[in-house]
């Protein structure tokens, strides 16, 4: 009998070691700074639909903007300001692995429509500093450091329109339900957020990796917990956007099985202010602008019509 326990007892323990290793390692793939994210994005080709606002963006003088975190890391940002002056501006959160030069298509939109806009890079991500990716939860409180920023430069008379794309979507919602939100904040817009980093992690531990969620995914919010300062349960756009009044515009790839379209669903549900939804027939994750580029930019155009004049 004791010659079994003793077996029992040591599979437990290589079990436990197991899962730990391969909890560290899917904290590594989900969670640490990946090199690719440091470099700008390859170019789009003449031919496709979004060339001539990457094009455009990236020809564009360009203030640099810094910010140092409570945690003392050195972000950076661009900034462009409107060829009219204005008070408005759009800030753009970018997403998982990307930077600043994904988001030139969304700037050119945005400076178009006559906005300022500022684009920072996330923590772990860029020029910014850090090596642990805050999946919009710890990116949340550095938002909140760039809106006071664009009302200590620009003025307190400031219209601000906060967008996303991906895990930039699930930073401006979360940043949406903070109480310190200036309140010169006048609409968010959401391209194709997750509901929460437990749901995402979730999904993909089944869709990229064919595994059972259960106990992997917890083992990894854990090392999440210890190493970065929050679990993936805690990191809740979906809890951020119920305490938001704003107007707020989603939007949702139809096609999308990256961050699966039925997200959204709750996301709008639970907002508070004024709101739209938008699903884009068959576009995969962040594709709606590419599919769809002058119904995508009407559409923004439109809303902010009624909720930013």
């Amino acid at each position: 009998m004791k010659r079994l326990y003793r077996w029992i007892i040591s599979i437990l323990v290589v079990v436990l070691i197991l899962l730990f290793v391969a909890g560290m390692y899917f904290f590594h793939v989900a969670e640490v700074r990946d090199s690719a994210a440091n470099h700008p994005d390859k170019l789009r080709a003449k031919s496709n639909s979004l060339y001539h606002y990457e094009h455009d963006f990236l020809k564009r003088d360009k203030q640099n903007w810094t910010q140092t975190t409570s945690d003392h890391l050195k972000l950076t940002a661009w900034y462009v300001p409107a060829d009219i002056s204005t008070n408005k501006t759009a800030i753009l959160a970018h997403g998982w692995h990307n930077n600043k030069t994904t988001m030139a298509i969304y700037g050119e939109l945005f400076h178009e429509l006559g906005y300022n806009v500022l684009i920072p890079d996330n923590r772990a991500h860029g020029d910014s500093q850090g090596n642990l990716i805050g999946y919009g939860w710890l990116d949340r409180r550095d938002y909140i450091g760039w809106l006071n920023q664009i009302l200590s430069k620009n003025g307190q008379q400031s219209d601000i329109v906060m967008y996303g794309m991906s895990m930039g979507a699930a930073t401006v919602l979360s940043t949406s339900g903070e109480e310190d939100l200036p309140r010169q904040v006048k609409a968010i817009i959401s391209d194709s957020s997750y509901t929460s980093v437990i749901d995402e992690i979730k999904h993909e531990a089944g869709d990229m990796y064919g595994l059972p969620w259960f106990p992997l995914v917890n083992i990894v919010s854990g090392i999440s917990k210890v190493r970065a300062g929050y679990a993936y349960e805690e990191a809740s756009p979906l809890k951020q956007v119920a305490k938001n009044t704003r107007p707020a515009l989603f939007i949702q790839g139809g096609g999308d099985t990256f961050v699966p379209t039925r997200m959204v669903y709750p996301l709008y549900k639970a907002s508070k202010g004024p709101k739209q939804l938008w699903i884009t027939k068959g576009s995969k994750h962040v594709q709606s602008f590419h599919d769809y580029p002058s119904a995508y930019r009407d559409k923004i155009k439109r809303f902010l019509d009624i909720y930013d004049k």
